[in-house]
């Protein structure tokens, strides 16, 4: 592949690697559980087991794989790293650019239920002066991005490869959207292409809350509370990730157990689903996203964005119009009032009713929606 050179990509897993999944799947060393102890102690080991069993003896990966490669899909090499994306062009004349970017432990799986509706709007009930130009990149680590080759990949150099993988595709001007990762990799492009972002549209937000304000209402002091209380319980995973992404890339890479467990507990944790995240997601799109990881070797290279990332995002004000969409179960909830100093024109702001971390999945409807209406004050 040459420098700036843009090719077709299609998926082709050979049969031996899913054989071979099958294999280990089969002789999975079981770990031992107390007994009636469901999930305090992390996932529960029944449910470890049943998703694996039918991951094993029922899950068809090639329905998963022809409806990928019903999309278009392309790989480039953006400073020395190859990037893999989707580029969906909308039919409708002015679409908008618009990039989109997964996180952790999410794909570009998450997206599958929205290309339709965002592209061509009409054909969905929708405005078609909302219409996009999609572009969906694995995150470089991830997926068929592939593991990264060297130091230095952090929130600051994807949104910088993503700003150049623009440029490639020819649009000058286009919108940022994220989620988790996503986000802060939205929101740094606004800050280093401020001339070419319209906009950014974010359904996850960090908060950097220093001094508690002195007249906390009833709500702040909840969303304080709540996350207090993840990050006591429920971030060993990012302690982790951000410290030894090595030590535990060999179990994420070499069982497939491992790894469904890593990324199942998420799916539990971080979604509307009232503890069962069987209520949201069938088993087939939890395993479609574990299948990303598994097939590409990329737990552990997933894992160094972390060890990247943490502690080095900017925290220099988005000067580009944004918006957020807040969904209930989310990790973080802060209020608009902590979000508006991130930010020099905060235009959208919106606090749901229902869903979770993986709001494109989880209720893609109202993530359409959100994106939508953010971006409607971005055209203007």
């Amino acid at each position: 592949m040459g420098v700036d050179t843009i090719e077709e990509f299609r998926i082709d897993i050979p049969q031996a690697d899913l054989d071979d999944l099958r294999d280990r799947l089969a002789r999975t060393r079981w770990p031992d559980q107390l007994p009636d102890v469901g999930w305090d102690y992390g996932i529960a080991l029944d449910d470890v087991r049943e998703l694996a069993e039918y991951w094993r003896t029922e899950y068809d990966w090639r329905v998963h794989e022809r409806q990928l490669n019903s999309f278009p899909q392309f790989t480039t090499e953006i400073d020395g790293q190859r990037v893999h994306f989707l580029h969906v062009r909308s039919g409708v004349p002015g679409a908008l650019p618009l990039i989109m970017t997964h996180g952790w432990p999410g794909s570009v799986v998450e997206f599958m239920e929205i290309i339709g509706p965002l592209t061509d709007p009409g054909a969905h009930g929708g405005d078609p002066g909302d219409a996009f130009d999609l572009v969906l990149p694995s995150i470089p680590g991830f997926g068929f991005s592939g593991p990264t080759r060297d130091r230095g990949w952090n929130v600051q150099r994807i949104a910088r490869a993503w700003d150049e993988l623009m440029g490639r595709l020819g649009y000058e001007r286009y919108g940022a959207q994220g989620g988790d990762w996503g986000s802060s990799i939205s929101r740094e492009l606004g800050v280093l292409a401020p001339e070419r972002v319209i906009g950014v549209h974010l359904n996850m937000l960090t908060p950097w809350v220093v001094d508690e304000p002195a007249d906390l209402d009833e709500q702040d002091r909840l969303r304080i509370e709540r996350l207090r209380v993840f990050r006591r319980t429920g971030s060993g995973y990012a302690a982790i990730q951000s410290t030894r992404p090595q030590s535990v890339g060999y179990g994420l890479v070499d069982s497939p157990a491992a790894l469904c467990a890593w990324i199942m507990e998420k799916f539990q944790a971080w979604s509307d689903c009232d503890g069962d995240p069987g209520t949201v997601f069938s088993a087939d799109e939890m395993l479609d996203n574990i299948m990303l990881y598994w097939l590409t070797g990329s737990g552990a290279s997933a894992a160094r964005l972390y060890w990247e990332s943490y502690a080095r995002r900017s925290s220099d004000p988005v000067p580009v119009p944004a918006g957020v969409s807040i969904f209930p179960r989310e990790i973080y909830r802060p209020s608009r009032r902590w979000a508006e100093p991130l930010f020099t024109d905060l235009r959208y702001w919106n606090e749901l009713g229902r869903g979770g971390h993986f709001a494109a999945l989880e209720q893609p409807s109202l993530f359409i929606e959100e994106v939508r209406a953010a971006f409607r004050s971005f055209r203007q």
